[in-house]
Formats: structure tokens, C-alpha cells, sequence
């Protein structure tokens, strides 16, 4: 013969614990059958809201997950009011529940999207620039920790994992060089044509090797090989991240105790800081290459002749200053690469649309960079 409990019925009161703190006192059993008038009973429950400290759980019978969202919710409300309020009498297993509870949040607020409007447009600006400022925090996270990991592989080489390093260099360098050399050969002719036939107009056509050769050394060469390999190897790098958070890879390095810095982003940014500059490099020589052979055919300018007006134009410094930039617009890409791979949640949507924005907000910085670059160059005389 089977026994029904009785449910008891849930209740509140306000108790004082002093002239300046007050708490609510909750009993009864706080289930999905019984908080049906619990929720109306706390919104018109009279709250000194300047006075609230905690919310007391201990006499609760019975708790499930509907009772302890409703407890939450009543206290994010207080809280919203601007009374910083904690639970009382909260017992272990309670607790994982009100922490889970707490993990779970509604979906973020959608206002309408009708039509364009003030509040709107200064609603998605306002989003925007908090998700750029934790975009910010989680690189100087990134960067603060692989500084710590930096430093501690300098004292413990051993820790370095090499074979990771030479793998990604492989990936990011070597398999990179033919793609990065035609379209520096390409861009190299183009801006050799294009120069040529507005500079031959004043008969000055042999000035095309002197701007030809200081902007593909100086800029063109470096940027064009950052974003390449921003749309390259930042992307292969946050999709890689995304499928080991998809997989649990990442938590389960967590949990044997190893590092996710010293495992998976040290060696990419390594690789990445190596082989951009190596990169850089080539794409200089190809594309002088393309413009040397483009004012041979195009402007009837002989090599002979181009390699000399191009050591008039060029100095080694101006090799330099393309030459400089390289490793930190690889620090950078890898960065938000790595940032934007962890950022990964359980579905394949979020896997697209990080890797998307990883490689948008490379081309973007790595641009803005170059412009600080060009600023600091020019101040100093370079």
C-alpha cells in the first residue's frame, strides 16, 4: 500500500537581524506543484529593499529545479534594485543545484528590429563595444598567460615541444609559399603597370622602380602577406581550437593537469612569429620580380637597369621596416585566432562564425597596426 506525502505549502516572512539588515525566511516545500502562488506571493511581499542581506533556504523541506529558479530570480531581481543579497543555510547539494542554475542564463534580450531607429542603432553600438572590450580582456589573458609560459619554458627547455612547433611551421610557412608568391608576383606587375602608364605620360617612367620598390618593401609586401595568412592559417588555427572545444579536448587537458597556453597556443604563435617574417621576405622578391619583368616588357626598362635605379631608391632599412613589422602582426593574428577558437561553443554555427570573425578581426588590426607602424617610422625618421 503506497503513502502520498502531503505538500506542504511554501511560505515566506521577513525577520530583522539588526536596526540595518533584514532577511527573508522561506519554509514549505518549494517544488513544481506547490510555488504555484509563491511567485505572486514574493512580488507583493513588502521588501526594505535597502535593508535586505540574505534569503535563508535552511527550513525548506523539500527543493527542486523550478523552486530554485524562482529563489534566483527573486534574488537577481533585489539584487537589479541595488542590494548585493546571498543565500543562507544552503546545504552542498543544494548548492551544485543553485550553481547550475546560475549557468544557465535566458537567451539575450532581441529588441525588434522593424526598422532602423536611434535607440536601435545606439543599442547595437553599445553591444558592440562590450563585446570589443572582452575581446580585449581575453587577448591580454591570452598574452598574459603565454608571457607566463614563455618565461617558464626559457628556465625549463625540455617543456618547449619542438615537433609541435615544426608542424605548424610546416602548415603556416611552407605550405604558404606558393600562394604567397604568386599573389606578390601579381600585385608587384599590377602596381609596375599601373605606375608605368601614368609616369611614362610625363616621361618620367623610370621613377616606377623607386615606387614600386620603397612600397612593396615597406607596405605592400607585409601587409598583403598578414592578411594571406590571417585568411590562411588564423582561420586553420580557430577552427582546430573550436573542434577540440566541440570534442572536450580542451577540458579534458584541464583535467590531466596540462596547460592549454604551453599546449595548444604557444607552439601555433611560435610557428606563426617564425614564418611570417619568412614569408614577408619572399613575398618582397616576388613581387619586385613581377614588377622587374613587367617594366622589361611594359616599359622597355632592361633588369640591368632596374636593379640600379633600384639600389638608388632602396636602403637596407627600407627592407627593415617591412621586415620588423612581421612578428607582431603574426602575435596579433595568432592571438585572436587562438581567443576566437576557445571562444567556441557546442555547435557547428559558433565553429563558423568565430572563424569568420577571427579572420575579420585580423585583417582589421593587423591594418590598424601597420597604420601605428607607419606613424612611428615616420616620427623617427625611417
Amino acid at each position: 500500500m503506497a503513502f502520498l506525502e502531503k505538500n506542504i505549502e511554501p511560505e515566506m516572512s521577513l525577520e530583522a537581524d539588526g536596526p540595518d539588515h533584514q532577511y527573508l525566511a522561506l519554509s514549505g516545500d518549494w517544488t513544481v506543484s506547490t510555488i504555484g502562488n509563491a511567485e505572486s506571493g514574493l512580488d507583493r511581499l513588502e521588501v526594505a529593499k535597502d535593508r535586505l542581506t540574505c534569503i535563508d533556504v535552511s527550513k525548506i523541506e523539500h527543493l527542486d529545479t523550478s523552486g530554485a529558479w524562482l529563489i534566483h530570480r527573486t534574488r537577481g531581481r533585489l539584487e537589479f534594485a541595488g542590494r548585493k543579497v546571498g543565500l543562507t543555510g544552503v546545504t552542498p547539494i543544494r548548492q551544485m543545484l543553485f550553481d547550475e542554475i546560475d549557468r544557465h542564463h535566458p537567451p539575450r534580450y532581441k529588441p525588434d528590429r522593424g526598422g532602423f531607429t536611434i535607440v536601435g542603432f545606439l543599442e547595437a553600438t553599445g553591444r558592440q563595444m562590450v563585446d570589443a572590450y572582452k575581446d580585449g580582456l581575453a587577448m591580454l589573458h591570452i598574452l598574459g598567460s603565454l608571457g607566463l609560459v614563455t618565461s617558464t619554458v626559457l628556465f625549463n627547455p625540455g617543456r618547449l615541444r619542438s615537433i609541435s612547433i615544426a608542424v605548424q611551421f610546416d602548415r603556416s610557412c611552407i605550405g604558404a609559399v606558393p600562394i604567397v608568391a604568386l599573389m606578390s608576383f601579381l600585385i608587384g606587375a599590377i602596381i609596375s603597370q599601373q605606375g608605368g602608364f601614368y609616369l611614362k605620360q610625363f616621361g618620367v617612367d623610370i621613377y616606377v622602380v623607386d615606387l614600386a620598390g620603397i612600397l612593396i618593401l615597406r607596405e605592400i609586401g607585409v601587409i598583403l602577406t598578414a592578411i594571406m595568412v590571417a585568411g590562411r592559417s588564423g582561420s586553420a588555427f580557430t577552427a582546430e581550437l573550436g573542434a577540440m572545444r566541440m570534442q572536450e579536448e580542451v577540458d579534458a587537458l584541464h583535467v590531466i593537469g596540462l596547460s592549454v597556453t604551453e599546449v595548444l597556443v604557444l607552439p601555433r604563435i611560435l610557428a606563426l612569429m617564425i614564418a611570417l617574417p619568412i614569408l614577408t621576405f619572399i613575398a618582397d622578391m616576388a613581387a619586385l620580380f613581377g614588377s622587374g619583368l613587367v617594366t622589361w616588357v611594359y616599359l622597355d626598362i632592361p633588369p640591368a637597369a632596374f636593379l640600379t635605379q633600384l639600389q638608388v631608391a632602396i636602403t637596407n632599412g627600407t627592407l627593415a621596416v617591412g621586415i620588423v613589422k612581421a612578428p607582431f602582426m603574426a602575435l596579433i593574428i595568432g592571438l585572436i585566432a587562438c581567443v576566437e577558437g576557445l571562444k567556441v561553443g557546442g555547435s557547428s554555427e559558433s565553429l563558423g562564425r568565430h572563424t569568420t570573425m577571427s579572420v575579420v578581426k585580423a585583417i582589421f588590426l593587423v591594418i590598424v597596426v601597420d597604420g601605428f607602424f607607419a606613424v612611428f617610422f615616420a616620427a623617427i625618421g625611417i
